[in-house]
Parts: C-alpha cells; structure tokens; sequence
C-alpha cells in the first residue's frame, strides 16, 4: 500500500494549511523581489544580423520579433540524425505546455523556439508534436547570444529587447530556471506525493523515481505515446 500523510480533524488541517500558506506568501514576495532586481540588470548587444531558418527558409533574427520590441527564445536541445522519437524528453518536458503565447503577444513579447538541429529533421518533429508557436533552426549561427547560448548549455530560456536594429539579450536562464515554463511541474509540486523523484525531501516510504522520470516512459517523451501516428515510429500505445 502506498504511504499516506496523517488523518487529522478539519480544524487541525486548515491550521496546518495556514501556517504553510505563510511560508508561501514569504516565497511569492521574494519572487517579486527578484524579477525586479532582474528587470535591473543590464543587457548585452547581440548580432541583430543572424539568420535563422523556419519553416518559409531563411529568415532574419529581427524579423522573428513579428514586430514586436521583445522576444523570449527558448533554446531547444537536438540530437542530429536520432529522428523523432530520439529528442530529449527534457526539452520536449519544458516546452510542451506552451502552445499558446496570445498573453505574451498583449504585452508585446513573441515566444520563438530555437534549435540546434537541420530544419529538414526539426520540420517533421514539429509536425508530429502538434507544436503551433514558430520554430527557427539556430544551426550555424555563430553569436552565441543568439545561437546556443552565452551560458554554456543547451535547453535555456532567452530573453532579448529590440532598439531599432539593434538587439539585446536582456536575461538568460538554464537548469531549473527553465521550469518557469513547466507546468505540469508546478502542478505536481502542489500534489501530496509531489514529482515522486529521488532528489525530493518527502517523507517515508514516499513513491520515489529517478529524476526526470516523470516526463520519460520507455526512454521517449511521455507524450509522443498518445501523439496520433505514433505507431509509425515504432512506439506501441500505453
């Protein structure tokens, strides 16, 4: 049987939930604190002359603000030649929740996803993962403020300004700064049992898995299982 916190009476949990509604509060207010030291920093001009490649061929780094003053790029991870169903779960775990950037827009912000890989292997993986937002292949740009990076790992979250035609990274973040975009992640966070991964303060007996596990099944993205045409690739339903 798997293990279950303590059964109190109402008042004891609404006491309980109280105090920890306290220490969320505190967090909340910290987390503003930061976002306005980080609207502080300052930027750092990058090539406003890179070209990326989507889906109509080349295209201009300014022309992938659609207009726009400010862009957020996440940096998505490629596996040259693995095909669909050997991208990395991670990326695909963080990016998957954002099909729809209307409330960035409202506020003069486009999302772009960035990747390292051939446009002619990333087109397909697109189509197949029902992704909607704008996918640009970053291969061969060489300003690593616009192509992999200035934090040396690949799946980061980058933000840039437009001044004219110029244009500046303005925050980058990578690790767990990319779970601002996860999700399902904070949703399991709020669960009893949490994301059940190993690294987890819980309590005994707890269910616990490896980290990562729960955005992998059988070595895949857990949602290219249910993905129509799944079958094609080899992946057997669940």
């Amino acid at each position: 049987m798997t293990a279950l916190p303590p059964i109190v009476d109402r008042e004891t949990w609404c006491r309980d939930r109280r105090t920890l509604l306290d220490r969320e509060k505190a967090h909340t207010r910290e987390g503003d604190a930061i976002a306005a030291a980080r609207r502080r920093l300052p930027m750092t001009e990058v090539d406003a002359s890179a070209t990326l490649i989507g889906e109509s061929g080349p295209v201009s780094f300014l022309d992938v603000f659609d207009g726009r003053d400010q862009l957020i790029a996440y940096k998505h991870m490629w596996h040259t030649g693995a095909g669909i169903e050997g991208q990395c779960s991670g990326c695909t775990a963080s990016i998957f929740d954002v099909h729809d950037a209307s409330y960035l827009n409202n506020r003069g912000v486009s999302f772009a996803v960035f990747c390292e890989g051939p446009w002619e292997e990333i087109a397909p993986f697109r189509e197949f993962m029902g992704y909607t937002l704008p996918w640009y292949s970053m291969l061969g740009v060489d300003d690593h403020g616009v192509g992999s990076g200035l934090i040396d790992e690949p799946g980061n979250i980058a933000c840039y300004l437009r001044d004219g035609d110029r244009v500046f990274l303005t925050n980058e973040t990578v690790g767990r700064g990319v779970e601002t975009i996860m999700l399902q992640a904070h949703l399991l966070d709020l669960t009893v049992y949490g994301r059940q991964e190993a690294w987890e303060d819980s309590p005994a007996d707890w269910p616990q898995h490896p980290t990562g596990t729960w955005w992998t099944k059988s070595g895949r993205p857990v949602p290219q299982w249910t993905r129509p045409g799944s079958a094609r690739l080899g992946v057997r339903g669940l």
